[in-house]
């Protein structure tokens, strides 16, 4: 995620491959193009919460698909306000420029992303254990849920006792994939696209099997970023 530590640490100049200072053209790129591109991958799923904040203050009619929201509210709302809220903050974390010319503000996020992580990822452990399944949600899907939203809570956990031992490289790691499992929904729309378009609405099975490659999918990129950022010695 970052050198510096989501608490306060300073953090070490940025390197580029090459062991000078990264280039400004580059930089400034990067603290454009990183955010919007995660805020973008954030897209389906903020609008879907939206929608679903829409239904519950709104007087929606109540369906098999949405009663179990109606039935208790206070987790999907906590779920929806604090997934967004680490999506889109988030997202800043990782453009180099912030992290280097704001470092209060980075600090300030941090204490914010840590508790919204921890309750976006409890909020969902808890309606997958809870919530009353729809039609189409299987015990594997439940299955996939609760392990992906422990590896959330867990990377979260990591990550937070990396940085109190000022160990930077596991903390950056760790955070990294705490937020690509947070970002897998925006994923999954994109894996369940082709689906439907050649195949139409998935059964149970391939509906498990294609929510798990949204995670799958973030968190092979994440690995690859981690490494690869490993590799070059690069310390942003």
């Amino acid at each position: 995620m970052t050198n510096q530590s989501m608490t306060g640490h300073r953090p070490f100049p940025r390197q580029s491959r090459r062991g000078g200072p990264a280039n400004g053209r580059n930089g400034f790129r990067a603290d454009r193009l990183v955010p919007a591109g995660l805020i973008l991958l954030s897209v389906i799923p903020l609008v879907a919460g939206a929608v679903r904040m829409t239904e519950l203050t709104g007087g929606a009619t109540v369906t098999p698909e949405n009663a179990r929201f109606f039935a208790a509210p206070v987790p999907v709302v906590l779920h929806i306000f604090s997934v967004s809220l680490y999506s889109l903050l988030g997202a800043f974390q990782f453009a180099p420029g912030f992290r280097r010319r704001r470092p209060g503000r980075h600090r300030a996020a941090g204490r914010l992303l840590v508790p919204s992580g921890l309750v976006a990822a409890l909020s969902g452990l808890w309606m997958t254990l809870f919530y009353a399944r729809p039609p189409g949600d299987g015990d594997l899907l439940a299955v996939f849920r609760l392990v992906f939203g422990s590896a959330m809570l867990l990377s979260i956990v990591l990550g937070l006792a990396a940085i109190r031992r000022r160990d930077f490289t596991r903390h950056r790691a760790w955070m990294i994939r705490g937020y690509a499992i947070a970002l897998g929904a925006g994923t999954q729309a994109l894996t369940h696209l082709p689906w439907f378009l050649i195949a139409g609405t998935p059964g149970e099975f391939s509906r498990a099997l294609l929510v798990a490659a949204g995670w799958v999918i973030n968190l092979a990129v994440a690995e690859w970023i981690i490494r690869r950022r490993r590799r070059g010695g690069v310390s942003s």
